[in-house]
């Protein structure tokens, strides 16, 4: 029995085509808030982004991205999710690889624009979305590893880290419990912190090893 011939496919270009972005939302601690970079745009403030060149890669055009729109180089970052609403931008159809870092205030340039993450309504097309996208993706990270992204000194106090800590995630933390928690992440240097009033504090540096399960547990837990 013969076989049917088989259709010959349709070209790619029978097939309506979107175009595509990245934004990338870069988070950082200062003044004791959460921040995240923004930069001027046509229609208001935005997060850092453009369109994807023909052959680019996704890396390649949000580190395009950064150095062109904020001057901001040699940041490590990571996709999230892809943001694929058909009417996310009205001027067209556009979807959008959202990309996610935090890095510590001091290696933003001179002039760089932050905005509290719990104020960014007025941020054009769902910008203010891939925000809140980017906190829970810090928060999570946060809960695995102390500081993974840098964002205090090498060497720091137990009550600088609690403090970021409490800065991430919105809530005050037990400083014994959290101390308990995170340990399996520390080690004593053998120094004291000259900074400060009063007693001189242990200083402590990273492990780099993941935190214990019940760590992520405790800082998520707001009955804790």
């Amino acid at each position: 029995m013969s076989k049917s011939p088989r259709s010959p496919s349709k070209p790619l270009t029978d097939y309506p085509r979107p175009s595509v972005a990245v934004d990338v939302a870069v988070l950082t601690v200062v003044d004791d808030t959460v921040k995240v970079l923004v930069v001027d745009h046509p229609r208001g403030r935005a997060l850092p982004g453009t369109f994807l060149h023909p052959g680019e890669r996704l890396a390649d055009a949000a580190a395009r991205a950064l150095h062109d729109k904020a001057g901001l180089d040699s940041v490590e970052f990571h996709q999230m999710v892809m943001l694929d609403d058909p009417a996310r931008d009205d001027r067209g159809w556009v979807l959008s690889m959202t990309h996610s870092a935090a890095v510590p205030f001091e290696r933003f340039p001179t002039g760089a624009q932050l905005a509290p993450v719990d104020d960014t309504s007025e941020l054009a097309f769902d910008h203010a979305d891939i925000v809140d996208l980017a906190v829970d993706d810090l928060r999570r990270r946060y809960a695995t590893a102390v500081d993974p992204s840098g964002l205090i000194s090498d060497e720091f106090t137990i009550l600088e880290l609690r403090r970021l800590y409490e800065v991430i995630y919105g809530r005050r933390f037990p400083k014994d419990t959290f101390r308990r928690h995170l340990s399996h992440g520390l080690e004593a240097t053998g120094e004291l912190s000259r900074e400060g009033v009063g007693r001189p504090a242990e200083l402590y540096r990273k492990t780099h090893t993941p935190l214990l399960p019940g760590a992520a547990s405790f800082l998520w837990n707001r009955s804790g």
